[in-house]
């Protein structure tokens, strides 16, 4: 999400926290592949990521507390979203054996779900949003929508 796309400074909170969701489900990636403790992760993207010009394109800065507080309740809450991912998941297909991106965005969404206020119907609309920037022309954004259907009706059920 580049600042030459971004509406008026009425949206610009709201992006922001959709930038931090999208910079929190690369962070995670990041750290599952490197090893990266959470504090080095996330020291990088802060200072190297967000509002970061690429290919002449400035990236929005992210909400850092949004992002910090995704990524910290993705690792410390880490064993009980994934097992409520799983459950979500098909018998067959394990969280471990899906596409790592998908496992740090039903990650940071889990934590989003089942840590943070927001509605479960805007968690699920921005995660979707997540996986379409990762896979334009995938399959991939259906399938993240019916897994965090499931997982959000898990964490809230009040909320359906």
């Amino acid at each position: 999400m580049t600042k030459t796309d971004a509406p008026k400074p009425a949206n610009q909170k709201r992006l922001m926290k959709s930038a931090a969701r999208l910079y929190a489900v690369q962070a995670l990636f990041q750290m599952e592949q490197s090893g990266q403790t959470t504090e080095a992760v996330v020291t990088e993207f802060l200072d190297h990521r967000f509002g970061a010009v690429y290919e002449g394109e400035e990236m929005l800065d992210g909400d850092i507390s949004v992002f910090r507080k995704l990524v910290d309740d993705a690792v410390n809450y880490q064993a009980p979203i994934d097992q409520m991912t799983d459950r979500a998941l098909v018998a067959k297909w394990p969280i471990a054996r899906i596409d790592p991106t998908l496992r740090a965005l039903f990650r940071a969404a889990g934590a989003e779900l089942t840590q943070s206020n927001t509605p479960p119907k805007v968690v699920i609309t921005e995660f979707v949003d997540v996986a379409r920037a990762f896979f334009p022309e995938g399959k991939e954004p259906k399938f993240v929508n019916a897994v965090l259907d499931h997982m959000a009706r898990e964490a809230q059920p009040e909320a359906f």
